[in-house]
């Protein structure tokens, strides 16, 4: 059965499985679904229209779908939508979406995020990343699957980071960040291809080489963001191991609005 403390306080409309774990002084509101295997530390706050899956670890102190930090929300009914398995460490602060954004904010499955981190309006989270403490993402910021984000990284609004791509720590991103790239600094700068943690993950030793031939024509040749991703896709006709992977690293570099991070 569900286990609520005593003193903690759940509206009784929000929505709970029958085992979930509410700690002492927490508060629940009305608007908010929790799934199995889920627990609420002592003191965190759970509000708005928010959907949090199964298997969820939300610590003590954590503001979880509170209004955005936006002066053009006006109460619209947006929401936050949690998916599964993600570790939710103390004082994060996580915020409902915006009618301009799209209405939801939404962090997939399977994510680490440590203390203090904020995730503003609008903003998608993969699944398998890894938020440092005290990251801060800025509204509608998009964020790949296995993206890692040092401590005290800051990313400006509407940036993207790519799939398993890696910020180091106090890295500030105003532009986006392609997959399967490693950046560091303020203003954050390229430092290579996220090698290891691509070994880490699985990726053969023939598709490391080809993606380090794409980071070299991207970063060492020269080209324009367009000739660049038209010679991803010519190294993909000759690299079936690695040719999925290239198609999206060309696409994230053809279609970005803000450009990328150099």
């Amino acid at each position: 059965m569900t286990r609520v403390h005593r003193t903690a306080e759940v509206d009784p409309a929000a929505e709970l499985a029958e085992d979930v774990e509410v700690g002492p002084f927490a508060v629940v509101g009305a608007g908010v679904r929790i799934g199995a295997g889920s627990s609420v530390g002592a003191h965190a706050v759970l509000s708005g229209r928010t959907t949090i899956g199964r298997g969820n670890r939300i610590f003590p102190h954590a503001a979880i779908g509170g209004v955005p930090q936006d002066k053009k929300y006006a109460g619209e009914d947006t929401e936050l939508v949690i998916g599964d398995g993600n570790t939710i460490r103390e004082f994060c602060t996580f915020n409902i979406g915006t009618a301009q954004g799209g209405g939801v904010t939404r962090v997939g499955s399977d994510n680490w995020i440590m203390a203090y981190a904020h995730i503003a309006h609008d903003c998608r989270i993969g699944d398998h990343c890894i938020l440092a403490n005290a990251v801060t993402l800025g509204g509608h910021v998009e964020l790949g699957d296995w993206v890692i984000l040092g401590g005290l990284s800051a990313v400006h609004q509407f940036v993207r980071v790519g799939s398993h791509a890696m910020a180091g720590g106090g890295s500030i991103l105003v532009q986006d960040l392609p997959p399967f790239v490693i950046c560091n600094g303020n203003p954050a700068a390229a430092h290579g291809l996220n090698s290891e943690g691509l070994k880490r993950r699985g990726f053969v030793p023939e598709a490391i080489a080809t993606l380090r031939r794409a980071y070299k024509a991207i970063y060492k040749e020269g080209l324009t963001a367009a000739a660049a991703s038209e010679q991803l896709l010519r190294i993909a006709e000759d690299s079936p191991a690695a040719a999925s992977d290239l198609r999206l690293l060309a696409e994230f570099v053809r279609s970005s609005t803000r450009g990328i991070v150099r």
